[in-house]
């Protein structure tokens, strides 16, 4: 797999985790000021991301990286999808 094909399908993760993610939290219309734990819980049992990245990453680890992605890609306004930004950093970070 391409390192462009890895980015793609861990964008996609991120988008069905999102979706999850808001049914879940539904009553509270996705509000969820601890989202990033539960995104780094469902990635990691609940989806490929560790094959992708090559290794599971130790979960804080991830959660306090999706923390950090998030305050960059708010301050940045790169435009496109959140999850594309965030997957191209993950697999920067902690891809194998």
């Amino acid at each position: 797999m391409t390192p462009d094909d890895r980015v793609a399908k861990i964008s996609e993760l991120l988008h069905e985790c999102g979706e999850a993610h808001h049914t879940v939290y539904r009553i509270t219309d996705g509000a969820d000021d601890d989202w990033a734990s539960w995104y780094s819980e469902w990635l990691l049992t609940l989806s490929e991301l560790p094959d992708l990245l090559g290794e599971a990453p130790v979960r804080s680890h991830l959660t306090t990286l999706l923390v950090e992605l998030d305050r960059e890609f708010a301050a940045e306004s790169p435009g496109g999808e959140w999850e594309d930004f965030y997957a191209q950093r993950l697999v920067r970070e902690l891809g194998a």
